[in-house]
């Protein structure tokens, strides 16, 4: 293993790994988001989709390492407050331990999130719309059906390995590229995303975090978890709540909540009279929790 390139992807200036020699901060989004003397890597130089950022978030970021990240054997990919975690506590992962975790893995991943509650399909189509993901599946099915079962199987279960987080070799790169970047173009040139919040507008985004694992399963990937911290300051709820609803009175409509603001991570609370006897809701910001309190007037 000789040259090891882990892309952190921020769209603002921010504390990054004083590795350099293995971590490489870039700017996503950089056709709006570059400010004078920001020196990280833009994602709009070279070939690149950068103007697609806020459809496809950090994708971008994976795009420019496909098409312009050269002579790399090992590429993977972080976020600026989301790091693999070294096992000295609240450290990103070493050059060494990265080249441990390859001697008998050809991918490392985060640690699964876990829903028990829900499968991967229904957590997905009670925090977004619906439709994309429906029509992902027929373009799967209709140009990479290889691919259908390994899609229905990721789809039913209750876990999934999210953050479009890793770190693989170039080959395994290349082909998971290819893979995400064709199959999410045709969704692209199929549905009709004018009309959606621009918290929705990432679709793109959201959906390839599925289709991580759906390529895995479909290749027999071989793969190590690992776990990851948060740099910087922290907003985080320290547990993970269930809010059960009994007495709401829903005439005919359907509720949903956007608790988010720009700059949060994605987590919405959709709840109807149909989905009772609950909403299921995972946050992880203050700022969500005191708009839950604000809402239904209670203490979580």
């Amino acid at each position: 293993m000789s040259n090891i390139k882990v892309i952190v992807a921020t769209h603002k200036n921010f504390p990054m790994p004083e590795n350099k020699k293995i971590y490489l901060p870039i700017l996503v989004g950089a056709y709006k988001n570059y400010k004078e003397g920001m020196s990280f890597q833009r994602d709009d130089q070279g070939e690149n989709i950068s103007k697609k950022n806020p459809n496809y978030n950090e994708l971008t970021a994976i795009y420019w390492a496909w098409k312009n990240l050269n002579d790399v054997d090992y590429i993977g990919l972080v976020h600026y407050r989301r790091l693999f975690s070294s096992k000295i506590k609240n450290k990103p992962i070493t050059e060494k331990e990265i080249k441990s975790l390859f001697n008998n893995n050809d991918l490392i991943l985060p640690k699964k999130r876990k829903y028990y509650i829900e499968t991967n399909y229904s957590h997905y189509i009670h925090a977004h719309k619906k439709e994309p993901l429906d029509r992902l599946r027929t373009i799967i099915c209709d140009y990479y059906p290889s691919y259908l079962e390994s899609f229905d199987k990721v789809m039913n279960r209750r876990s999934a390995h999210m953050f479009n987080m890793f770190i693989m070799k170039r080959e395994e790169f290349n082909d998971y590229s290819m893979f995400i970047f064709g199959i999410l173009k045709r969704l692209e040139e199929d549905i009709d995303i004018s009309d959606f919040s621009v918290q929705e507008a990432r679709v793109f985004g959201y959906l390839s975090e599925l289709l991580m694992d759906v390529w895995i399963e479909k290749n027999e990937i071989k793969y190590s978890e690992v776990g990851w911290y948060q740099l910087g300051e922290k907003h985080t709820i320290k547990k993970y709540f269930i809010l059960f609803v009994e007495n709401l009175v829903l005439e005919n409509q359907i509720h949903t909540f956007n608790l988010l603001t720009k700059g949060l991570d994605d987590y919405s609370f959709i709840y109807s009279k149909h989905s009772l006897p609950y909403p299921f809701i995972i946050a992880e910001h203050v700022q969500i929790k005191k708009k839950i309190n604000n809402c239904f007037s209670i203490k979580l």
